[in-house]
């Protein structure tokens, strides 16, 4: 069914990609990022991923020249204690020239923050129709959707609100619905809400019944494969998403760089083909590899629950980056095996595989010679394994040689003047700037071939930002210019008109609160994230009476919500009730166990959900 028009925004559209560092950010822009976003100095959803002002300074400046953007990330909750420093922070953000800043802590908007747009970070738990209206009307510029949606629930809120929507295509994924994960917190100390989640979703767990008996073997029952929407954003698109999402800002250059073309091209076909719609920066990019995500860190794909409410996506086998399936083992000699494979395996290749008892084992490619592998240290092998293939290294290094491949195409005009030359320059969004240099004039010896040479050397433009379409010349026939004075002004023009784009670039202001926003009443559980006093009277300044208590307020209580998840554990292994099992086959509750405790699960049928709880009862 085609959406009507009237819902489909009017915004260009947005690749988003991950920035660990300075060098990331780069890569991402080079290949193809409409925008990136990294880490603030402190107060980070990834802690360890930290960025300084000056570093954000220099990528901003990178980014603009390409009138792509910077999203600052502070997203974690805050200590009053905290304020001060964080809105300093903010400050500093704005002056390094950055596009926005994404929060969770709603007690910002109590604090004298710097005129910049702020997005709503997953972590506010963006699900409903009436949750991302009300963060509208308290003046965010973008909304970023949880990943659990699917489109028809998206297309809703699309309808229903006329804030940019920002959807996650790519990457890990947390089993939690992001800001309702409180386990790491209260085992261990360590708040997700605070960028220093402890992972327990990639934890080895056993399973067992009511009864204390043991289901199967132990597995990484949290444990979800990747996101991986690339098939779906045609439909993201017609749903109302103007920002594509990739995740990934504790990853490698590599990965930016792979998995950020991967989508640009895919958009930018979609785009092509629609017509009514742009993407939102400039440059056009072209690659030496042909990019694929299954090449780079991935632990298996999955489009969660976009289109399918009952899909299975756990990767309850193993946590770590298992890659592509290259082939089938043969023969297994003392020294070396042989692969079945169509695919070129390669020195030095990562390959990994199951072995009979469900471990993920990795074997390093030390030669290769045809179908023969020889490992590096001599591994449990059995002819008919699959192997796959997680680290490729001519891939890696064709990625790592990858750079300078986004070129903003322009056309110059090169004109006589009374004491000189002049170059005009227009690029592909309009931009004109115009540079002067005085030179003596001498006649040519050889009197017609000026145009030849001014469009010669004119033309080069490697080493920079631009591409030269053409060059019109507007000279004297019998003029003489020498190459270094035609040298001279191309970079002259070309760095004068890179600061004219800087000079263009606009950053839009922060939106102001609109009037009357009430705090939905069925949303309780963000009230229990409240860490400090501007939260609590922003919440009442929008009717909000009574307050829940905060996470890890109710130590000890007989029970406490650690986890609340759209994944199910059941639906996963095969047992759920709606899918015609018998429930009366498995006694309930289920419970998990790992090397910090046992956890009780329950599930909440009407909402298709999954609690993860700490309960007395669940004690080893």
């Amino acid at each position: 069914m085609e959406p009507e028009k009237s819902l489909i925004p009017p915004w260009p559209v947005e690749l988003l990609a991950p920035a660990r560092n300075l060098h990331c950010g780069i890569a991402a822009i080079d290949h193809g990022a409409d925008a990136v976003y990294l880490g603030a100095p402190r107060f980070s959803a990834r802690a360890a991923a930290g960025n300084d002002l000056a570093a954000i300074e220099r990528l901003v400046r990178y980014a603009h020249q390409y009138f792509a953007r910077v999203y600052v990330a502070l997203n974690t909750l805050l200590t009053d204690a905290e304020l001060d420093e964080a809105v300093a922070i903010a400050h500093g953000v704005w002056n390094a020239g950055a596009d926005a800043l994404i929060i969770q802590d709603l007690g910002l908007l109590e604090c004298d923050l710097p005129p910049i747009p702020l997005h709503a970070s997953t972590q506010t738990d963006n699900r409903t129709v009436d949750k991302v209206r009300f963060l509208q009307q308290v003046g965010f510029s973008q909304v970023v959707l949880a990943r659990e949606l699917g489109l028809a629930r998206i297309g809703a809120i699309r309808a229903a609100t006329t804030v940019p929507l920002e959807c996650f295509v790519h990457g890990s994924l947390c089993v939690c619905y992001s800001g309702r994960c409180s386990i790491s917190e209260q085992v261990v100390g360590r708040s997700a809400n605070r960028g220093e989640c402890a992972q327990f979703c990639r934890h080895l767990y056993s399973l067992r019944d009511g009864r204390g008996k043991k289901l199967g073997r132990d597995r990484y029952f949290l444990s979800l494969k990747d996101l991986d929407l690339s098939s779906h954003l045609g439909a993201l698109l017609a749903a109302g998403v103007s920002s594509f999402k990739i995740e990934g800002r504790l990853k490698d250059e590599r990965y930016v760089k792979n998995v950020t073309a991967a989508y640009r091209l895919l958009l930018d076909r979609l785009l092509e083909a629609d017509g009514s719609r742009r993407r939102s920066s400039s440059g056009r990019c072209r690659f030496d590899f042909v990019p694929d995500p299954a090449r780079t860190f991935s632990r298996g794909g999955t489009d969660y629950f976009l289109v399918d409410p009952r899909n299975r996506p756990g990767a309850i086998d193993s946590p770590k980056a298992i890659g592509q399936p290259v082939g089938v083992v043969g023969r297994v000699e003392r020294q070396y095996f042989t692969l079945d494979t169509e695919m070129v395996i390669s020195n030095g290749d990562g390959l990994c595989f199951f072995d009979r008892q469900g471990t993920l084992v990795g074997i390093k490619a030390n030669r290769v010679e045809g179908a023969r592998i020889y490992p590096q240290e001599a591994v449990p092998l059995e002819p008919g394994t699959m192997i796959y293939r997680n680290f490729d290294s001519v891939f890696s290094r064709q990625l790592a040689a990858s750079r300078d491949c986004r070129k903003i195409a322009l056309d110059l005009r090169v004109e006589e003047t009374a004491d000189g030359l002049r170059c005009v320059v227009e690029d592909e969004d309009g931009c004109t700037s115009t540079v002067a240099r005085p030179m003596e004039k001498v006649d040519a010896t050889i009197p017609g071939r000026i145009e030849e040479i001014v469009r010669r050397q004119m033309g080069k433009s490697g080493g920079t930002i631009f591409s030269v379409r053409q060059v019109e010349v507007a000279v004297a026939p019998s003029l003489h210019v020498p190459a270094a004075a035609l040298n001279d002004l191309r970079r002259a023009a070309l760095a004068h008109h890179v600061e004219t784009r800087l000079a263009r670039h606009v950053r839009p202001g922060r939106k102001e609160e609109a009037g009357g926003a009430v705090w939905p009443a069925a949303e309780t559980a963000c009230l229990a994230n409240i860490t400090n006093e501007p939260a609590r009277r922003f919440y009442r300044r929008h009717g909000v009476a009574a307050f829940p208590p905060a996470v890890g307020a109710a130590e000890t209580a007989d029970e406490a919500v650690l986890m609340t998840c759209r994944y199910c554990l059941r639906r996963q292994l095969g047992i759920c009730p709606k899918d015609n099992r018998d429930p009366a086959a498995i006694d309930e509750p289920l419970v998990l166990c790992d090397n910090t405790g046992c956890y009780e699960l329950r599930f909440d049928c009407g909402r298709c959900e999954m609690l993860v709880l700490q309960t007395k009862k669940a004690s080893p």
